[in-house]
């Protein structure tokens, strides 16, 4: 396995630390598959700096057009956004780049809702406790591998009580299409992955995005990775990936992730675990811990700078 801190095509991992422009610049048309992210909120944490909503849009509209360049025909690109909050009213990030992203082309698949039960405390307003990701496509022809994320029907066993398919599963053996509101734990102080990141992307939800929207091989791009979760999600199940982050701190909590996963002892939540239920009599599913099976002792001696 090949990694570098610069765009070479050659890598299986690129890990730079600087603006994602300067990283996007050096990547081909149409070379990744899936572009997932979770771009700054303008709402002032540590990663960014607080500008009007009409600056942030212009900033936001450089990546959008670089990513959505760099993306394959069959390929899917998910925005991951929140709400900016002005004087405390929210204004839906979504709804504000969604014409950006529909001036150049893209299709959108779902508008996919992220629902946690921990965050936000608010006393004027109800608690949000989600995010949005926007799916968008650049074709129609695009990469959608639904085995790979269906998830336990409700009623696994029941039956066509008449017709043709009389006692047969009415419901596919697999398991059901997940609908497009997804109940995901987020990533708080108590959660197995917190790191010193914020705002963090737990891997389980990178994961379901990663599974259905690329094949074995292909390469993913998350253009403000933050502590790597992409990065780990695609590398998991033998992906490529592409991250950048201008945060250092954040850059070096990366590096140390994924070095603890090439060790095999990277703790993350697993997909298949439940959201905790005290009433529920179903097995606890405690953490995993990930291994990334390479021949090499240590991420950092194998950076080609």
């Amino acid at each position: 396995m090949k990694i570098s801190t610069k765009f070479n095509p050659n890598s299986n991992l690129i890990l730079y630390n600087g603006d994602c422009i300067d990283l996007l610049k050096q990547i081909p048309n149409g070379f990744v598959k899936l572009v997932v992210t979770s771009p700054p909120y303008n709402i002032g944490k540590a990663y960014e700096k607080k500008t009007n909503i009409k600056t942030y849009l212009d900033n936001q509209k450089k990546v959008i057009e670089e990513s959505a360049r760099v993306l394959s025909e069959d390929g899917s690109l998910c925005w991951q956004v929140g709400n900016y909050i002005e004087n405390g009213e929210i204004i839906p990030l979504d709804i504000l780049l969604f014409p950006l992203f529909n001036e150049l082309g893209l299709k959108l698949r779902n508008r996919i809702v992220w629902h946690f039960g921990h965050g936000l405390h608010a006393s004027k307003r109800f608690s949000g406790r989600y995010e949005v990701i926007l799916w968008f496509t650049k074709s129609d022809n695009y990469t959608f591998n639904l085995d790979d994320v269906r998830v336990p029907s409700k009623y696994p066993e029941k039956r066509h009580f008449k017709g043709p398919r009389k006692g047969e599963l009415s419901g596919n053996p697999l398991g059901k299409n997940p609908s497009d509101v997804w109940e995901i734990p987020n990533v708080k102080s108590n959660h197995i992955e917190k790191t010193i990141h914020p705002a963090q992307f737990p891997v389980e939800l990178i994961e379901r995005l990663v599974l259905s929207m690329t094949n074995k091989g292909d390469w993913t791009l998350d253009p403000f990775m933050g502590v790597g979760t992409t990065a780990i999600a695609s590398l998991i199940h033998e992906r490529k990936s592409i991250g950048a982050e201008i945060m250092k701190e954040y850059y070096d909590v990366a590096l140390e992730r994924i070095n603890l996963a090439i060790k095999g002892e990277l703790k993350i939540r697993p997909m298949e675990r439940p959201i905790y239920d005290p009433k529920s009599k179903s097995l606890y599913v405690p953490p995993k811990k990930i291994s990334l099976n390479n021949s090499f002792d240590s991420l950092f001696s194998d950076l080609e700078r």
